[in-house]
């Protein structure tokens, strides 16, 4: 997969299929776009274009922005798109002079004049451009005088519930891991590198992974005790991972990510590895003493291994 930063280093491929978006958290309805662009890009031997914007327009616009938290980091969802089978992404570098760039100029000016598409996807509700006013309307006037097909794609729906990433969300600050996992067809994740901790862990019995994440603007799930795999190395191992203040230990105002691998006895400090979440078994609890927590964690161990 080719990545591009701007449209300027676009090198033009051949009956381009183009789709355009934000693409927070790469999730099912996301996934409907991608596989209906690479199905028309084999059948006219052409290469699928996926334009994307960073920062997040709610970034640069101060939309909301305080309370704005994603599901993938950029990094991540280059990731998934690469995955996924796409052949070339442009991240154009959103500013608020960007933003105001009206629709028809965005299309006219970017689209058609840097990567000359024959074909615009889009999802059933997508906007774009200036104060968000383009929309499938706006392209299909728009296609017959610049020459390209435009496909729009209906909602994908999850138990007869439309996909999209502000459910999805919602889901995973309720912990409600299963149901963010089926809108997303894959297992919600961190990614980070392990850092050292206070090594009460251990003192106890449960040596754990603590977890360094970029935590701004990323969303961070409801606090808990988690049934998660680990993937290191390229193995995956069963695992216990909590989320929180560790009120037992401290009054920290700082949420943790802890991990305990179960059967696992590397030294994986300083090493990336990724926490993928099943299931939430129990919520945030102070306990008395640290021989409590301990007793808690034996049943808590007993859970997950049943769930995983």
């Amino acid at each position: 997969m080719k990545v591009y930063n701007n449209f300027s280093d676009f090198i033009k491929v051949p009956n381009a299929i183009v789709t355009i978006g934000t693409f927070d958290g790469v999730h099912l309805g996301h996934k409907a776009i991608f596989d209906d662009m690479i199905k028309s890009a084999k059948a006219i031997g052409g290469e699928t274009v996926v334009i994307t914007f960073y920062p997040h327009p709610r970034q640069v616009l101060n939309i909301d922005s305080s309370n704005l938290r994603f599901i993938t980091t950029q990094e991540e969802k280059l990731k998934h798109f690469e995955e996924l089978g796409i052949d070339n992404v442009i991240v154009v570098n959103f500013t608020k002079e960007f933003s105001r760039i009206s629709s028809e100029c965005f299309i006219q000016d970017y689209i058609v004049k840097n990567i000359e598409p024959v074909r615009i996807v889009i999802g059933y509700d997508h906007h774009f451009g200036k104060n968000r006013m383009g929309d499938f309307n706006l392209l299909h006037d728009m296609k017959n005088r610049h020459h390209f097909e435009l496909q729009r794609i209906k909602a994908h729906d999850v138990e007869n519930i439309a996909v999209s990433s502000t459910k999805i969300r919602h889901a995973l600050k309720q912990g409600d891991v299963e149901h963010a996992n089926a809108l997303l067809g894959y297992q919600y994740s961190y990614f980070g590198k392990v850092i050292s901790g206070n090594k009460i862990g251990r003192e106890i019995g449960y040596r754990t992974a603590n977890l360094d994440i970029k935590k701004e603007f990323r969303l961070i799930e409801t606090p808990g005790v988690y049934a998660t795999y680990v993937d290191y190395e390229d193995k995956s191992y069963k695992s216990m991972t909590y989320i929180g203040k560790k009120p037992t230990i401290n009054n920290d105002e700082i949420e943790n990510v802890e991990v305990h691998i179960f059967d696992f006895d590397q030294d994986i400090y300083d090493k990336d590895i990724k926490v993928r979440f099943v299931s939430r078994i129990r919520a945030e609890k102070k306990f008395e003493d640290l021989e409590a927590l301990r007793k808690q964690l034996e049943i808590d161990e007993k859970k997950i291994k049943e769930i995983l």
